[in-house]
Order: C-alpha cells, then sequence, then structure tokens
C-alpha cells in the first residue's frame, strides 16, 4: 500500500522545529504515512525590532522550549543573533539527496542550539557535511547551482500552503503548527486507517 504523504516545514534556527525533528520522522514506523521534509526560512524580527511584548513572548517561547527539551535530553540555547539560514536549509536539500537528511540535520539543530554552528556561512555548512562523509565542494557547487533553485521551489510551495511558521506539518491539506500537535496529527492518521499494527 502507497504511503501516505505529511507535509513537514522546517527551519534550523526554530527551536520547536528542533523538538519536532525525530517525533516527527518516528511518525513512519507507526503510520503507513511518508514524511516529506521541505526547509522554510522562518522570518525573524530583531530585538531592536521588536515590542517589548514580542521581547516577552520570544523569552518565554525558550523557557518552554527548554523545558521540553530537557526532559529529552536536549540542549537548546538561545542564538545571539538573528540568522538567514539559508546555507544550512540548502545543506538539508544536500543530504536529503545524498540520502543522510536525518544525521545531517539532527547535527545541524544539536550544534545551533549549542551555539557551536554559524547556520548562515557557507564554509561552516561544508564542514557539517564534510564530517557526515559527504563532498564539501559537490555541496558548495549546489548551494549557489541547482540548491539553490530546489530552495525557492520549496519557499514557493510555502506560500502557496500559507505557512506562517515552524514546524508546520499538512496532512490532507489540514495543517498542524508546532510540535505538540503532533498528537492531534496522530489521531487524524489513525483515524484515516493508516496506523501500522504492533
Amino acid at each position: 500500500m502507497e504511503r501516505a504523504e505529511i507535509k513537514m516545514y522546517s527551519d534550523y534556527k526554530s527551536p520547536f522545529a528542533y523538538l519536532a525533528f525525530d517525533p516527527a520522522f518516528e511518525l513512519e514506523e507507526n503510520f503507513r504515512v511518508r514524511v516529506r521534509w521541505i526547509p522554510f526560512q522562518l522570518r525573524i524580527k530583531g530585538k531592536a525590532e521588536r515590542s517589548i511584548y514580542s521581547e516577552y513572548k520570544a523569552r518565554y517561547s525558550y523557557l518552554d522550549a527548554r523545558r521540553w527539551a530537557k526532559a529529552r535530553g536536549l540542549v537548546i540555547r538561545g542564538p545571539l543573533k538573528v540568522y538567514d539560514t539559508t546555507p544550512a536549509l540548502i545543506g538539508g536539500l544536500f543530504a536529503e539527496s545524498q540520502g543522510t537528511l536525518l544525521d545531517y540535520s539532527r547535527r545541524v539543530f544539536a550544534m545551533f542550539f549549542a551555539r557551536q554552528l554559524e547556520a548562515d556561512r557557507p564554509a561552516a555548512i561544508a564542514d557539517v557535511i564534510a564530517s557526515l562523509a559527504m563532498p564539501r565542494e559537490d555541496y558548495l557547487a549546489y548551494l549557489n547551482g541547482e540548491g539553490a533553485h530546489a530552495y525557492e521551489r520549496a519557499q514557493s510551495e510555502a506560500a502557496e500552503d500559507h505557512v506562517f511558521g515552524v514546524p508546520l506539518f499538512f496532512f490532507g491539506g489540514e495543517p498542524f503548527w508546532g510540535h505538540d500537535r503532533l498528537p492531534i496529527l496522530e489521531q487524524r492518521l489513525t483515524a484515516a486507517g493508516l496506523a501500522i499494527s504492533q
């Protein structure tokens, strides 16, 4: 039986996308689904551009993310600047083409939220690529060629889907925003008869 598709829009600078990443792919073990990872550039205002209320919300969001992360042994430290994660996201597309999306994403998320990775620097992403035994030079060529086009197609698809944040999942056209919506998504998958019998 063909597996149903779940879209997952994600960005490496989102702590909640980090929290959702592994649980999302675990859906493939329990349901007849295929998770399609789609890079989305989350637009975040810097401190000087945010209202005081938005600043309070940002602080709370990281506090809440750390609560969830602690129970899973994950480290989440707030980044010191707002990142344009295009090099890292195109790195995800490249890693996917090499069959290593999961390992690459786990490493990028972990390093970024430990403040060990500048996700906006192609050379830093190329180092991650090389550390996973993928060809560094191939990634750099992909970054400005085929990868740039694939990334733009992903942003266009996100616009068509009215994506406004991450992680955002789509199943059967229905959106589910946030890592904590995964249980509701699982209910929908079960109701659709997609559960794999244990």
